[in-house]
């Protein structure tokens, strides 16, 4: 009974979480009248420039990566579009094996060390921006206190929250995990490393960088922006600076533990605490419900029609389960 006694709190948790999502759920379809067609279609075709605008970025990076093999930005963007939709749909980033399987599959000669590497090019971008935007909304005092966190609905914040020595205690172990593998493949595998190295080379030449890479990455955050001001006029909640800054924080936040696709349940709770005093909560939830749906279902609706485009199935579970095997019998082949 001892041993079983620590897992109520957890299962009460996610209990509140499921009620909590459900109950976002039920207000979005009572609210569904009120939806402001005109500007959901706008936030979504932003949506897609915003993808686009990103998948150019990504494109760039790894021409430079592979300068004398010939592939057309289309196949990256589809490899793009096609692992934001499964990201969408699944958890625990199965997407990014998607996208890297296609792209790998796009470009004649390329490995999976440089690709998955590119991806740290865009992070270089993404990390200071997406700080600042958390910044400003730790410094407007509307992000939950630690205090706060385990008293909303959200297993997944509440996990973390509730059990703070524990989630000190997995940051260190992935750490460490980390750095022994760093030494166990840099004494094994010196090909290994020039592949990544291969991945990031754009960032050798700081203005070809800022031309081909940071200026997409740019164009691809005032796109997503203006997306999100477009889903808060579309649910009512009002569109402005500070609002769209609140939501671009809270999906930060809400995505850092994969548990959920799209961090859903985390996104309600953390959405209905940040925007308490600005709409009722029954807008709120109807908002933040129908904004992830919509998402959701427009991104899978993109990541169908590219996978077959590319590979002439509709089969997620097939392209992700190959790409997984694609890919460790090429890192078992180079080890």
């Amino acid at each position: 009974m001892g041993l079983a006694t620590p897992a109520w709190p957890l299962l009460a948790s996610l209990g509140s979480s499921l009620d909590a999502f459900l109950d976002a759920v039920d207000s979005f379809f009572s609210n569904l009248a009120a939806v402001q067609w005109g500007a959901l279609a706008i936030a979504l075709l932003l949506h897609l420039s915003h993808l686009a605008c990103r998948s150019r970025a990504w494109f760039n990076t790894l021409r430079a990566a592979y300068p004398n093999e010939p592939f057309p930005w289309r196949r990256i963007l589809g490899a793009y579009v096609a692992g934001v939709g499964v990201n969408s749909v699944l958890p625990a980033r199965a997407g990014d094996v998607t996208k890297i399987y296609l792209a790998k599959h796009s470009i004649p000669s390329s490995t999976y060390p440089a690709v998955t590497s590119s991806f740290f090019v865009d992070s270089v971008f993404d990390t200071p921006v997406g700080l600042l935007v958390l910044v400003f909304a730790l410094t407007t005092g509307t992000l939950p206190s630690l205090d706060i966190l385990p008293s909303l609905p959200a297993f997944d914040l509440a996990f973390w929250a509730q059990h703070q020595h524990f989630a000190l205690f997995t940051i260190t172990v992935v750490t460490l995990g980390l750095l022994a593998l760093y030494a166990v493949l840099s004494v094994r595998a010196v090909v290994f490393w020039n592949r990544i190295k291969q991945g990031v080379v754009i960032l050798r030449d700081f203005r070809r960088y800022l031309r081909h890479v940071a200026t997409w990455m740019t164009a691809g955050w005032l796109l997503r922006f203006a997306s999100f001001y477009f889903f808060l006029e579309a649910f009512n909640i009002g569109g402005s600076i500070r609002n769209v800054l609140l939501v671009m924080s809270v999906q930060a936040l809400s995505t850092v533990t994969p548990f959920t696709p799209g961090g859903a349940g985390a996104q309600q709770a953390l959405l209905v605490y940040v925007f308490r005093g600005v709409a009722p909560r029954s807008a709120v939830l109807a908002y933040s419900v129908g904004q992830q749906i919509a998402l959701a279902a427009f991104n899978l609706t993109c990541s169908l029609i590219a996978i077959f485009l590319m590979v002439r199935t509709l089969d997620i579970r097939q392209v992700i389960r190959v790409g997984r095997e694609d890919r460790r019998e090429a890192e078992g082949t180079a080890g």
